[in-house]
């Protein structure tokens, strides 16, 4: 295991902030995987999940079974994990701009298909290589003046050019799911499976440019832009895994979420061996744009009526919203059938709060489809 220190833009005098990623294998010798925690610092279930994958996958390494290059980063906010408001860690939002660490990543389209222009062939593995070289480019020329933007340009530089990229996050509560594009779904399906998903939200675009579709989505654009006479494949297979609720923190769930991730680099070629059998979908894939929120209409306390992970109608009621002041007692239902796979933590919230989550078969939102 290599361990390389990144220095980011030091944003004030005296405080210095460094990111840390861990290289297992050779780089080039095989398809490369870049795994990193807790992008939003708050979400703490991955760097468990992290703790654990660094075991096994320096045991794997010593065994000689990286093909290529495994890079794990274990915490890949420390500017949130500085963050503490009354005690309290803030990770998804940098206070300084109010930004979300998971959003504006650069988009790295125009610059690297004017790089490539003219020099694509009919060779898709040339393409390939050739891509990948002018996004490692365009990302090493990222500015970088903040501190925020150093972080990331580094994690995007860590990634850009990777197979396959897993973005370990979590929600507030929830039962176990992912985000990925539309069209790398085949190639996903697996994970979905050795991790147990619930639930498999798809979407070309979800709006805001987030990490994963900053590595990802740049490839079809490509492949569009240039034709068939140049072959483009979708080079990078790009997922954010939600481990369940912000509680969910416990050896029995890390080591298992860890080991469904060597399962599933195995299952890619990253780790040699016999990779391990795939077991039953436990769900089916819905578009993003079906996942439907309920918002609370007013303040008070919520009573949820339904558990995570049921499989409910439209209509069908999941919770109640008491104004303890009235004695108003308001119903939430579900918008669409289902599975009401999110909810919020707090049991007392105002009004406007997204209270729960049903990810529904119908498109039915449009703009943008991720929350703030």
């Amino acid at each position: 295991m290599k361990t390389v220190h990144h220095a980011l833009t030091q944003g004030t005098p005296g405080v210095s902030i460094e990111l840390q990623s861990l290289h297992f294998g050779t780089p080039g010798a095989g398809p490369k995987a870049t795994l990193q925690a807790a992008l939003h610092a708050d979400e703490i279930p991955g760097l468990l999940v992290a703790h654990h994958l660094r075991e096994r996958l320096a045991a794997l390494e010593a065994e000689g079974r990286i093909t290529g290059e495994i890079v794990l980063v274990p915490v890949a906010n420390p500017i949130g994990l500085t963050q503490r408001v009354l005690g309290s860690v803030e990770g998804r939002f940098e206070l300084a701009s109010g930004e979300n660490f998971n959003r504006h990543y650069a988009d790295l389209f125009e610059t690297a298909a004017k790089h490539v222009d003219g020099r694509l062939t009919a060779d898709a593995a040339h393409n390939v290589a050739l891509v990948r070289a002018a996004l490692r480019e365009a990302a090493a020329a990222i500015p970088a003046r903040s501190t925020l933007e150093s972080l990331r340009r580094t994690l995007l530089g860590l990634s850009i050019d990777a197979d396959i990229v897993l973005d370990l996050h979590c929600d507030s509560q929830a039962v176990l799911h992912l985000y990925t594009e539309t069209s790398v779904w085949p190639q996903v399906e697996p994970l979905a499976r050795f991790l147990g998903c619930e639930a498999a939200l798809l979407a070309e675009v979800s709006g805001d440019h987030p990490f994963d579709e900053a590595c990802s989505t740049i490839w079809p654009r490509l492949a569009a832009r240039f034709g068939a006479a140049t072959p483009i494949p979708s080079a990078c297979v790009a997922v954010t895994v939600e481990l369940r609720g912000e509680t969910d923190v416990a050896h029995e769930f890390a080591q298992r979420d860890a080991q469904a991730i060597v399962d599933y680099l195995a299952w890619q070629g990253v780790i040699a061996g016999a990779p391990a059998s795939l077991p039953p979908a436990r769900c089916e894939a819905t578009p993003l744009a079906g996942s439907i929120p309920v918002n609370a209409p007013h303040g008070g306390v919520v009573v949820y009526l339904r558990e995570l992970g049921a499989r409910v109608a439209a209509g069908e009621r999941l919770a109640d919203l008491v104004e303890p002041m009235t004695g108003l007692v308001t119903p939430l239902v579900s918008p669409v059938g289902g599975v009401f796979y999110a909810r919020e933590t707090r049991r007392f919230v105002p009004a406007g709060t997204g209270v729960l989550r049903v990810a529904g078969r119908e498109a039915l939102r449009t703009g943008n489809l991720l929350t703030a």
